[in-house]
């Protein structure tokens, strides 16, 4: 696979490492994370180095090695001893070290020695190679601005212990993945010029636009669509949508599989590109890193990706991107102001830093309708976005998932967790419940909800399960509960804690987990 696709580097398989040590075209490094599966010179050496050094055991270290005669040389970064507390991520933790160090040393073209599978951690070596891949990312803007500087390795060599044919599945695997991750970094990562909506949708097309791409994509951008099927979105729309290169887009991306549906996945992403936080305006100094306030979108965009890769047989995936600028200006909605949404609902705005609902609450709707209108099968509707503080203060830096009624009784939640959990994407559950929707209930006469409070997200009770409450009332997804005529499957992932915040690579999450859980993974 060429480093012109959507990889950090080319993957070379490597089945033995004695053999491809005397090729001409020979590798420099070996990045090593367990002890287990290893040629017997190489795990004298490294045992005699823990004799030598006890700190090789604990932190990264570089040394001079002999294999097969041949000096070569060694990045030990060791997984260590796990407790009952740590997870597989130690891993991918382990293995991005070791390629930081290997960079470090000079290396040119190492290979990750992949750690065996055990009981415990059956995907060790996946996750072990996506950190790694994480590691070597290279952002988007370096890549256009700097060729020079657009890969930190051009290649690295992928050593399986299992097997050869093992090795070969675990790259196929591992590349459409990563695809999916590369697209969310991307998109998630780049700033608020580089990545506006007009200049999102221009990548989204690029990247599915390929020939023979099973992903169809569709923009919006007239604002008098907005105005009329997507009314809450063009309220945040308004003020960007007076700077050309600003004006808000809605991309749907769809597949549809070569056999009949066995099951329908909708994802709707906040794409925020920029959150000033509007007339209510981000002050203090908290305005900084709002550009990565697009990661649900791109986390959309990315498991797109992953359904193109892997054209799954059976299951229908619809992704909406809902890419919209917060700006502040003469032009921007305010609190107070009384909107009616797609689905009929008068709301009043409460707070336009609040923005991330109201730009998916009409897309959402949308879907609801088509799910309702198509009969598609088994549908399962998600919201995804970096929307609130409170989510971080919640639950630190792993995702959180919520379910209505219907999704809740499938057991959603706790799948998703599990299926997070095997593959190093973390969430935490949290239970809506009456408080949620009576909150966002209209307090005046003629409203029927109100959009929020003036507080933050993060000094509010029950802040990160509000917004969800308030996605299904101005949805009309709330009439789709248990005891309706047609229950809706219905999910809002809060992933402000797991996207990754600046300076930090924008890590891609929930992709891995909704991929284990809804594709095959």
């Amino acid at each position: 696979m060429g480093v012109e696709s959507y990889l950090p580097c080319d993957l070379v398989p490597v089945e033995d490492l004695n053999a491809s040590l005397n090729q001409t075209d020979r590798y420099d490094t070996l990045c090593v994370i367990d002890d287990n599966g290893l040629p017997a010179a190489l795990a004298r050496d490294i045992e005699s180095q823990k004799q030598f050094d006890a700190g090789v055991a604990s932190e990264a270290s570089c040394f001079r090695c002999q294999l097969d005669s041949t000096p070569v040389r060694v990045v030990y970064s060791c997984v260590g001893e796990l407790s009952d507390f740590d997870d597989v991520r130690r891993y991918a933790e382990a293995a991005g070290c070791a390629l930081r160090r290997a960079l470090k040393a000079g290396a040119k073209y190492p290979v990750l020695v992949l750690p065996a599978s055990t009981a415990r951690f059956p995907n060790a070596p996946l996750v072990a190679l996506l950190g790694a891949l994480h590691e070597l990312y290279v952002p988007l803007q370096l890549r256009e601005d700097v060729p020079t500087r657009s890969h930190r390795f051009r290649k690295i060599g992928v050593y399986h212990p299992a097997n050869a044919q093992q090795g070969l599945d675990l790259l196929r695997l591992v590349q459409s993945l990563e695809a999916g991750r590369f697209v969310a970094r991307d998109i998630g990562g780049g700033d608020p010029e580089r990545m506006a909506p007009p200049r999102v949708a221009e990548y989204v097309l690029q990247a599915f636009g390929q020939s023979g791409s099973p992903v169809k994509v569709t923009v919006l951008d007239d604002p008098r669509v907005f105005e009329r099927d997507y009314p809450l979105f063009q309220a945040v729309n308004r003020a960007a949508g007076t700077v050309e290169r600003h004006r808000g887009r809605i991309i749907f991306l769809e597949y549809k599989p070569p056999n009949p549906a066995r099951k329908t996945v909708v994802l709707v992403g906040k794409g925020v590109t920029y959150d000033t936080g509007g007339a209510d305006i981000k002050a203090g100094g908290v305005m900084a890193g709002m550009s990565r306030d697009k990661c649900g979108a791109a986390a959309v965009a990315g498991f797109m990706k992953v359904v193109e890769q892997q054209k799954p047989a059976d299951v229908h995936a619809i992704g909406v991107l809902c890419m919209v600028r917060n700006s502040v200006g003469e032009e921007c909605y305010v609190s107070d102001e009384m909107l009616t949404s797609r689905a009929g609902v008068r709301v009043r705005v409460g707070n336009t830093d609040a923005e991330g609902r109201m730009a998916m609450a009409d897309a959402l709707c949308q879907m609801k309708e088509r799910v309702l209108k198509e009969g598609l099968p088994d549908p399962h509707l998600y919201t995804i976005a970096t929307l609130t503080g409170h989510a971080v203060l919640a639950v630190g830096n792993s995702a959180i998932v919520m379910d209505n009624g219907p999704a809740r009784a499938a057991d959603h939640g706790l799948k998703l967790q599990q299926a997070g959990e095997t593959v190093g994407d973390p969430f935490e559950i949290s239970v809506l419940r009456r408080e949620d929707f009576d909150f966002h209930k209209g307090k005046c006469y003629g409203e029927d909800v109100l959009q929020a409070n003036n507080l933050p997200s993060s000094r509010t009770p029950r802040g990160h399960q509000g917004p969800a409450a308030f996605l299904m009332l101005a949805s009309g997804l709330d009439k789709c509960g248990l005891n309706s005529s047609h229950p809706i499957k219905y999910s809002h992932l809060d992933i402000a804690g797991s996207a990754g915040d600046v300076p930090d690579t924008p890590t891609g999450s929930p992709i891995l987990a909704l991929a284990k859980a809804h594709l095959t993974c």
